[in-house]
């Protein structure tokens, strides 16, 4: 098993290390509590890795993902004929956990009548198979998780208090992400490589894009950050992201693009400079920055004389959609021949989605569609 990687150097995470490492040396049950997503099963291989019973089994189960009628069978066995399709004897989860650790995840989820048969089996240190009337006795250290609030399960009738209590003895509580915020730079990094598509750069985070996701809530937790890099490093491998390059549908249904205003001051652009031509490029029409009026005077009145080395305009005026159009042909000829026709090189050469060229490509008339789906 590999050492489990615990990213960040918040106080929170830093005070779950430390916990651990106390927690570790000792063979007493630990209840591991918090929100899904946050991290409880990396957690208790750590607290295994750490002690010592290493070198033995680290057996995890999911109490919550196996259905009712199995569920017994998985932690104690069985033995032949026991019940209809028992072909053979089968060690459960205690056994095979001898000598090692057995982690109970999503303890809350299991049912009244089993959590009667699992105290009774860490009281007495011992399983009984179905089938059997043999006690097997076992040597486990028991590590137990749940995104309940078991005391809440208690006092609602769902628990027992006495297994409550069997387990809760050395307990482990996790933070939410939306409390070690300072962690997600690390966090969107540490996946960004793990997710990376082969050959190609991790996918890197603009200021705006970063600070959006750091004011974001992660209901979800790391399980959400995780899938939210994933997602972007296959639709975007080994581009930088912005915010506004990011369609909202791809975006945490939380997370409103237009909030990005909030923590990230959208630029002013002096009325009387150019339209900045890279805003082409990037997919912004000239229309739509006249009629946002960002560059509504510019258009009317005369841009003054550019110093030496600047576009001049001409004395009878142009055609400024065009002018922008041939420029923007002129870029995006150069970046697919630089990338030999790749449109996905030539689209992380201009910062824009492959989606975003293709649409431009054929707009422009610059290769024919059944070319452009061979490069890909």
């Amino acid at each position: 098993m590999p050492f489990p990687k615990m990213i960040g150097h918040s106080a929170a995470i830093e005070l779950v290390r430390d916990m651990i490492g106390t927690l570790a040396n000792s063979s007493s049950t630990v209840l591991i509590t918090g929100e899904s997503g946050t991290g409880k099963e990396l957690a208790a291989q750590a607290l295994h890795l750490q002690g010592q019973r290493k070198s033995s089994q680290f057996v995890p189960i999911n109490c919550g993902a196996i259905p009712k009628d199995l569920i017994e069978s998985e932690l104690f066995g069985h033995i032949k004929g026991a019940y209809t399709g028992a072909l053979a004897d089968r060690r459960g989860r205690f056994e095979m956990a001898d000598g090692g650790t057995l982690f109970l995840d999503e303890v809350g989820e299991l049912p009244l009548d089993m959590q009667v048969k699992l105290l009774r089996c860490l009281q007495e240190r011992s399983v009984v198979p179905l089938g059997s009337n043999r006690a097997i006795p076992f040597d486990v250290r028991i590590v137990a998780a749940t995104n309940r609030d078991l005391d809440d399960e208690v006092a609602a009738g769902r628990f027992r208090e006495d297994l409550f209590y069997r387990l809760n003895v050395l307990p482990l509580k996790l933070a939410p992400l939306r409390e070690r915020r300072d962690d997600i730079p690390a966090l969107l990094e540490h996946f960004s490589r793990k997710f990376a598509q082969e050959g190609m750069a991790p996918v890197d985070f603009a200021p705006d894009l970063l600070g959006a996701l750091q004011h974001y809530d992660w209901p979800g937790n790391i399980r959400e950050l995780s899938n939210l890099v994933d997602r972007f490093s296959t639709l975007f491998a080994g581009q930088r992201l912005r915010l506004d390059s990011i369609p909202a549908w791809l975006l945490p249904k939380g997370m409103a693009k237009e909030g990005a205003a909030t923590w990230t001051p959208k630029p002013v652009r002096p009325p009387e400079t150019e339209p900045d031509i890279l805003l082409m490029v990037q997919g912004i029409s000239a229309e739509n920055l006249v009629g946002e009026g960002i560059f509504q005077q510019s258009v009317a009145k005369p841009l003054p004389q550019a110093p030496a080395g600047q576009a001049v305009l001409p004395p009878d005026g142009l055609s400024l959609k065009e002018h922008l159009l041939d420029i923007e042909r002129d870029y995006i000829q150069q970046a697919l021949e630089r990338s030999q026709g790749n449109v996905s090189r030539a689209a992380r050469l201009l910062s824009l989605q492959r989606t975003t060229l293709i649409e431009k490509i054929n707009k422009l008339g610059l290769k024919d569609p059944a070319e452009i789906d061979q490069v890909l």
